[in-house]
């Protein structure tokens, strides 16, 4: 399929490694992996890719569990390109592949708060975008007051915030179309006060959580009127193992790959997670990591 594109500006690889481009550091091989150079170049390429063609959007792989067997399609990676960030006044337009903790720190430097939960925030701004990310309370739809998004033409179409349905976790687009940037609408602010407080956050982030251990961020969304956390913690399932995987002695609503696990096993102690916890609690714990691919 490589010979059939033209005009392109990106790189398109076949048979990529997807484990080289998930946090959790799992996962089998894409039979397309392309980069686009910005926005017009990925229109360029949606065009001409086969109408049924299989799609999967990735950003830092965080909060995506890619099972062994790969993804029998074209992965389309923003990580590392499209990072456009622009100020005006109180709005901020970022594009999908700037890193949340950027925008968080950059609006902070422009005088501006209400971002400073970004830096919490371990991906993209389009992971955060495509999945109403949130942290210490804050979410990133709050501020969101339009979006741009690419079809599966490859035609980008600006849409007020009001044309997404947004929840907990989800925010439901148009179908076939993804973000490609969203402009926020951010409050003045003192940047030495948003920069300490991006410093707190990030401590308390360091503090709690396993940054530095293979991991996808939350594994479950909290159930309403408690933690997910808890009530992993409250069955005793800290330190609970399948192969290389288990469940963080730090959080126990992460879990870590200690470098041998298979996307697999980290599937299996999901399941056994959830088994446990809705047998002891009667809680049905719902998965926010996105589980997608083959089996192999």
């Amino acid at each position: 399929m490589v010979s059939m594109f033209t005009a392109l500006q990106g790189e398109l690889k076949t048979n990529e490694p997807l484990s080289q481009h998930t946090s959790w550091r799992v996962g089998g091989i894409a039979q397309r992996f392309y980069q686009p150079k910005d926005k017009h170049d990925l229109a360029t390429f949606l065009r001409q890719l086969p109408a049924n063609e299989p799609l999967l959007w990735l950003g830092l792989g965080s909060n995506l569990l890619i099972r062994d067997g790969g993804f029998a399609g074209t992965v389309i990676s923003t990580a590392g390109t499209m990072q456009a960030l622009e100020f005006d006044g109180q709005t901020v337009t970022a594009e999908v592949g700037v890193y949340c903790s950027k925008v968080a720190r950059q609006s902070a430097k422009h005088g501006l708060s209400g971002a400073a939960f970004l830096a919490g925030i371990p991906g993209t701004f389009g992971g955060a975008l495509a999945m109403n990310a949130g942290a210490h309370g804050s979410e990133t739809w709050q501020l969101v007051t339009e979006a741009t998004t690419v079809t599966r033409q490859g035609e980008l179409k600006k849409r007020p915030a009001s044309d997404f349905k947004v929840s907990y976790r989800h925010v439901e687009l148009p179908e076939k179309e993804w973000f490609v940037s969203a402009t926020l609408d951010l409050q003045r602010g003192d940047t030495v006060s948003e920069t300490a407080l991006i410093r707190q956050l990030l401590k308390k982030r360091n503090d709690s959580q396993p940054t530095n251990q293979p991991c996808a961020g939350s594994v479950f969304r909290n159930p309403q009127g408690d933690f997910a956390g808890r009530l992993i913690e409250h069955c005793g399932l800290k330190g609970v193992r399948v192969g290389g995987a288990s469940v963080s002695s730090k959080h126990a609503n992460f879990i870590v790959n200690d470098g041998s696990a298979s996307a697999a096993d980290i599937e299996a102690l999901i399941n056994l997670v959830r088994q446990r916890v809705e047998a002891e609690t009667k809680v049905n714990l719902v998965p926010e990591v996105h589980i997608i691919g083959e089996h192999a």
